[in-house]
């Protein structure tokens, strides 16, 4: 295999995950990561990977903050918190190389913003899964399987995908599609259902079973928007987006959430990283970022999300107010999903 330089910006959990198995495989690989202390303490010891207790570090060719950087950037896989995305494309945009490239491996839909910084022909979608957490300065821990999906997006198969794709293999099975929008609109769905469960104390896949009604009511709003935005949706792992489309089969979406229900509960990560975000690290979440595009869509084509917007009040609620966290607020998503909005 060749070995090839990136530059991973936002070494937090995917972005450090990545980082550590390309640099595993050989690539020359340089973290830039706005984490002071972070950043300090990947140049001393590496990238470090939690498994089941064991903690094994990677060294990597180079880390620093943003304003250590001057040189070239070719290959650059951006990681970086979605409210971040138009300060950090706009950073990458005065240093990309002519040839270099941008991949998104984010939440939410940030690639025609990026685009709008490094240009359309620099932009590469991506879709990523990942079960992983920052643990502390350097140190990311591994929280279990997932998926990735890249292409360009237009739709056509690159030369630079394939190879993407094959370099990132070093992490696991990188799946080349043609249909990056439908798998970031099939995250949206899954990840809105994760994201109620950040509103409680408790594991995502004990809440995601309790409150099956505000899960469904939420990937279906979600979905009914993709729908009208001509988006072919995308199964991931084990997420069966078609379960939860209008008009599903309610015996489809019931057994379909048992399985997803059944697969959370085998990932050592238990809770979200909005969950952590809250919690843990006392920052504000990116939801807003990545739902806002979902609500302004469908307010354009006169779509009504009641649960959605009841879910990011709660979810503000509590980002304000870590202390008012609890199962009740879930309760209301599904009191919504029954009747509609609670106020």
């Amino acid at each position: 295999m060749s070995s090839r330089e990136y530059t991973v910006v936002g070494a937090g959990a995917i972005g450090g995950t990545l980082a550590w198995h390309l640099a595993r495989a050989g690539h020359p690989v340089t973290v830039v990561d706005a984490d002071a202390a972070h950043v300090a303490a990947i140049a001393r010891d590496g990238v470090i990977l939690e498994r089941g207790g064991v903690r094994t570090p990677q060294p990597v060719a180079a880390a620093h903050t943003p304003d250590e950087v001057h040189a070239p950037l070719g290959r650059v896989l951006l990681a970086v918190k979605a409210q971040a995305t138009g300060t950090a494309a706009g950073w990458i945009a005065g240093r990309l190389a002519a040839d270099g490239y941008v991949v998104s491996l984010q939440n939410g839909l940030n690639e025609e913003l990026i685009a709008s910084h490094v240009g359309a022909e620099r932009t590469v979608g991506a879709f990523v899964d990942l079960f992983a957490d920052v643990l502390a300065p350097g140190v990311i821990g591994d929280g279990g399987a997932g998926a990735i999906a890249i292409g360009e997006m237009d739709g056509t198969v690159s030369a630079r995908v394939r190879e993407l794709a094959a370099d990132l293999g070093a992490w696991g099975p990188v799946e080349v599609t043609g249909n990056v929008p439908g798998y970031l609109w099939a995250k949206l769905g899954f990840g809105a259902m994760l994201t109620a469960t950040a509103l409680a104390d408790d594991a995502m896949g004990d809440l995601l079973d309790r409150h099956r009604p505000a899960a469904h009511a939420l990937a279906r709003e979600v979905f009914a928007v993709a729908a009208a935005e001509g988006v072919t949706l995308e199964p991931f792992d084990a997420f069966e987006p078609s379960a939860y489309v209008d008009g599903a089969d309610p015996g489809k979406s019931a057994s379909a959430t048992d399985r997803l229900v059944a697969w959370l509960r085998t990932q050592t990560k238990t809770r979200s990283g909005i969950w952590r975000d809250i919690v843990v690290r006392r920052r504000p979440t990116e939801v807003p970022t990545q739902y806002g595009p979902v609500v302004a869509t469908a307010e354009r084509h006169g779509i009504e999300v009641p649960v959605l917007r009841l879910l990011l009040g709660q979810l503000a609620e509590v980002e304000a107010d870590a202390s008012s966290m609890g199962e009740s607020r879930v309760e209301r998503l599904d009191a919504a999903a029954a009747n509609g909005p609670v106020r």
